[in-house]
């Protein structure tokens, strides 16, 4: 894999699978309307009056008529479009975990994804600062949609630092035991991991996705943004990715040698040298 240099294109395919992804969730009603329509007429009466109520382009006509118009298949076909493409082109930067798999590539293109999303929240929370502070018109749903995104940065996040094994680990024991139990110690927490999540989502399937996601539950404020909808299916998503990816880092690590970890793993060298150049010190 490429080394990253931090150029502006590295972000574009992240930033255009966000647009892309925000603009698909904000219409979902008029997928599950158009794909799974509701089998009780008051429910599919109650999806109707949502969709048009939170429908961006209200008016728009449709390809294949129904209620998805022009931009919502546009941004349907383009996201797998620009997922494959960011997974296959991604870079990985110098301070990144470099032991990777071809797999890893989704974990690493979800951190980049990521990291949009932290700018993208944080430009949100900066344009009501200014709106609330500076004109005295605050927004009604500048709070909302940055907890929105704040949940979806917690979760890839977590699926991102699984690949980089950077969570929280203690090596007390696991150092001090021969590479053979380290290697059992490593099919242990992968089981349990996987376990843990396969209870989950057994237990919360039904309650999230049947009852959540295809009523389409909203958060019953101003903006009523659909978190409850979109939040907690994801949660059960990226448990499972995280899963995955544990099961994927045992095979991975299964070959290497053993790593002795100290206080001295904490301290990136290139972050170091950068913040020293920024204060002018040699």
């Amino acid at each position: 894999m490429d080394q990253s240099t931090g150029a502006v294109k590295e972000w574009l395919i992240p930033f255009a699978f966000f647009i892309c992804a925000g603009w698909a969730v904000w219409h979902t009603p008029a997928y599950l309307l158009d794909f799974i329509p509701p089998a009780s007429q008051s429910l599919f009466d109650q999806m109707s009056q949502l969709h048009l109520r939170k429908d961006v382009t209200p008016g728009m006509p449709g390809p294949f008529g129904g209620y998805a118009d022009f931009l919502d298949w546009t941004a349907l076909i383009l996201l797998p479009i620009f997922f494959v493409w960011g997974v296959r082109t991604v870079k990985i930067a110098s301070m990144e975990y470099q032991d990777w798999r071809p797999i890893d590539r989704i974990a690493l293109f979800m951190g980049r994804l990521t990291m949009v999303m932290i700018i993208s929240m944080t430009s949100v929370m900066l344009y009501e600062v200014f709106l609330r502070y500076a004109l005295e018109e605050p927004t009604l749903w500048a709070n909302e949609l940055t907890l929105w995104i704040a949940g979806y940065v917690f979760l890839f996040a977590g699926f991102y630092a699984m690949q980089q094994r950077c969570h929280i680990r203690i090596f007390l024991l696991y150092d001090a035991v021969p590479r053979w139990l380290q290697r059992t110690f490593d099919i242990i927490s992968a089981t349990l991991v996987v376990v843990f999540a396969g209870f989950l989502v057994y237990g919360s399937y039904i309650q999230v996705f049947v009852i959540k996601f295809y009523k389409w539950e909203m958060f019953g404020t101003a903006f009523d943004p659909p978190i409850p909808a979109t939040v907690q299916p994801m949660i059960l998503i990226v448990v499972v990715l995280v899963a995955a990816q544990a099961v994927i880092n045992v095979i991975s690590d299964w070959n290497q040698e053993p790593t002795v970890h100290t206080a001295a793993d904490d301290i990136d060298e290139d972050e170091l040298e950068a913040i020293k150049r920024s204060v002018g010190a040699k």
